[in-house]
């Protein structure tokens, strides 16, 4: 179980750590209340400190709800963080086009969260699916969570290209075989209730503006893994995150690792950028909440 959080009222929540999102350009759009959390965001973002997330939590975990809207893809490895809610052992399925289990230091950053998240003795399985970025590649993936990998603890799904032949160990898919590899695999990890994140940068150029290199999915198939783990599993809790956003960092460092880490940005006006983005929100967010959130007043 999540806490005692049994009421729809208490089911989701906007952590604002950025600029991400402007609900004003979408006056239809049931938003959650919204935690103002832009004080500490540039601190935690890209690349945080032991000692910035943990007073994160201390500071917010009583504002924690089971759905959780965030900011940029900057801020993903705070799913590591939202997930410390869940009180029973469950899996992790993400949605996104990085595979984030990159080994090295530092710790704490948005490429990295799945080894947090894998530390912490309730998770039982996390698995990725939708990367299409380099890191599934050579020489790349030697800096990913091999060990996890083969033990079957982390199962990445990359889409299969042309040319890149993959180990035992990752699972790659196709446009043409992704829904019955999808289906099997959900059917394959039905002991434990899941947790879903999705990061938008897993969707095409024209479905998201992020922060980093888009991926493959269309909004419609997001929707569509999202009512089938409805259907055959148990959701209890979940966070989208994605949403392009202006960078501010809280360190001389993180700014210096951002501007090396992050590819360079298309250029897409900020009207378009944000109809885009709120498009797929609008989309997808329902599917993840599975319908039964309700916003309150704002505070």
């Amino acid at each position: 179980m999540v806490g005692n959080l049994s009421s729809n009222l208490s089911r989701t929540v906007w952590f604002r750590f950025d600029d991400a999102w402007d609900f004003e350009f979408s006056p239809d759009f049931n938003a959650p209340a919204f935690i103002d959390a832009s004080a500490v965001g540039p601190s935690l973002r890209f690349i945080a400190s032991e000692r910035a997330i943990e007073s994160f939590f201390i500071q917010f975990k009583d504002k924690f709800h089971p759905f959780t809207l965030s900011g940029s893809g900057d801020f993903h490895h705070l799913t590591a963080v939202f997930v410390r809610q869940i009180t029973e052992p469950f899996s992790i399925v993400s949605f996104d086009n990085h595979p984030d289990w990159d080994v090295r230091p530092p710790r704490w950053s948005c490429g990295a969260w799945i080894n947090r998240a894998l530390e912490n003795s309730l998770v039982k399985q996390v698995a990725v699916w939708g990367c299409d970025s380099f890191e599934c590649r050579l020489p790349w993936r030697f800096l990913g969570n091999r060990s996890a990998c083969r033990s079957g603890r982390l199962w990445v799904a990359p889409w299969e290209r042309e040319g890149n032949r993959c180990p035992a160990w990752l699972h790659p898919f196709s446009e043409t075989n992704w829904r019955p590899s999808f289906t099997r695999f959900v059917e394959s990890m039905l002991q434990f209730p899941i947790y879903v994140t999705v990061d938008l940068d897993c969707l095409i150029e024209n479905e998201s503006v992020t922060n980093w290199e888009n991926g493959q999915f269309r909004i419609r198939e997001i929707v569509w893994a999202m009512t089938l783990l409805r259907e055959k599993a148990r959701i209890v809790g979940g966070d989208l995150c994605g949403a392009f956003s202006t960078a501010h960092y809280g360190s001389r460092f993180q700014a210096f690792a951002g501007r090396f880490d992050h590819p360079r940005q298309r250029s897409v006006p900020d009207d378009e950028r944000r109809s885009i983005n709120l498009r797929a929100l609008e989309t997808i967010w329902p599917s993840l909440v599975g319908e039964m959130a309700e916003s309150r007043p704002s505070g």
